[in-house]
């Protein structure tokens, strides 16, 4: 019989192991599929740009009234959107106590007025008596000077006998001027302190376009404000624009949006409160910029870049750009390209840096097909 070669129990494990190490590794990577893309051989050009920035319209002067007296609001006689007149009485609070205090004020003044006819009375006694001998000079001036201060007494209770009454009139909230109520602030049953907003009103009169600008743009706009129509207005849904006058610019930005606020005079436009609007601010005409269109333009790392293709290796690079403008649809690059550069203008959100790409080349049109032959005559 033909022996029979064993494998000793330690080297198969060995061999087994090794067969299963070679057939667990890491497999290659596959390639990148090489991506046909659209482009567009850079070139400078002249771009007059504009800045748009959304407004609204609103009231040159807004009031936030509210109660000079603390108390609990009874009734509140307006909502949102109505128009006001001025005196028409817009809330009102629980006027009790001030009733009472003024109650209370009255009798001090009564109190005040009998105990300086008193005391009058009492000083021409004295007065008489003086004059007979049968008392001081000394106790003719105490009891002149007691007198007077009666009298001082008295002008105090009828000054805060008036502003106790004054007070009771203040139970009511009545607008200053002509306007609309533009804000509810309060609901009846609430308990109001002094000073509490109930209701906000936009007086009548002048208008404002209202918009926010970033902080590096707040001198573009006051110097575009100095050339006669280089700031104007578009109301929504208008194609007609209106120039503006700038009006007032915020001395600090916003805390939250780091924005600087803008008014700007409506002027004569006929414009309702609350309405939209868009500012557009014409900058001068630019020589030897370079326009790309939206779809060239993305975001990485938080800078604005472009890809850019490397003709001899058919690959692409991220070139981080600076954005001055938009114009239509293209967009007006400030800084980062140079004339003759290859950029791409389609497919960017796909590609990575040093992709392989190919130019993308539009399919022939295919040729008409022939008419059908004519049926054979019979």
């Amino acid at each position: 019989m033909p022996q029979v070669s064993r494998v000793a129990p330690p080297l198969l494990a060995a061999v087994l192991l090794s067969t299963l190490l070679v057939g667990c590794g890491k497999r290659a990577a596959a390639p990148e599929p090489e991506r046909a893309v659209r482009t567009q051989v850079v070139s400078t050009g002249a771009a007059s740009t504009s800045l748009e920035y959304a407004a609204e319209v609103r009231a040159r002067v807004e009031s936030r009234l509210s109660f000079r007296v603390p108390g609990k609001l009874l009734t509140r006689a307006v909502n949102l959107g109505d128009t006001v007149k001025a005196g028409q009485v817009l809330a009102r609070i629980d006027g009790e106590d001030l009733k009472l205090a003024q109650a209370a004020a009255a009798a001090g003044v009564a109190a005040a007025r009998t105990n300086r006819d008193q005391m009058g009375a009492d000083y021409k006694r004295f007065v008489d008596l003086q004059r007979q001998g049968f008392i001081s000079t000394a106790e003719l001036e105490r009891r002149d000077s007691a007198f007077k201060a009666a009298q001082a007494q008295l002008d105090q209770a009828k000054a805060q006998a008036d502003v106790q009454g004054n007070q009771a009139g203040y139970a009511q909230l009545v607008a200053d001027g002509a306007g609309v109520v533009t804000g509810i602030n309060a609901e009846p049953g609430q308990v109001l302190a002094a000073g509490t907003p109930v209701v906000t009103v936009a007086l009548q009169g002048p208008r404002d376009i209202v918009f926010s600008v970033p902080e590096d743009q707040v001198a573009r706009v006051r110097a575009a404000a100095a050339q006669p129509g280089a700031l104007k207005m578009r109301l929504w849904g208008s194609t007609e624009t209106a120039p503006l006058k700038l009006r007032e610019v915020a001395a600090a930005a916003d805390p939250v949006t780091r924005t600087f606020l803008i008014k700007a005079d409506a002027g004569k436009l006929d414009v309702q409160l609350g309405q939209s609007a868009t500012v557009v601010l014409d900058l001068p005409q630019t020589q030897g910029v370079v326009k790309l269109p939206l779809a060239a333009v993305l975001e990485q790392g938080g800078k604005t870049s472009v890809w850019v293709l490397d003709g001899p290796s058919m690959t692409v690079k991220p070139v981080p750009v600076q954005i001055g403008g938009a114009q239509g649809n293209e967009v007006v690059v400030a800084s980062g390209l140079s004339p003759g550069q290859e950029v791409v203008v389609a497919g960017v959100h796909v590609l990575n840096p040093g992709q392989k790409v190919k130019r993308y080349v539009p399919p022939r049109q295919t040729a008409a097909a022939p008419a059908p032959a004519a049926a054979a005559s019979r």
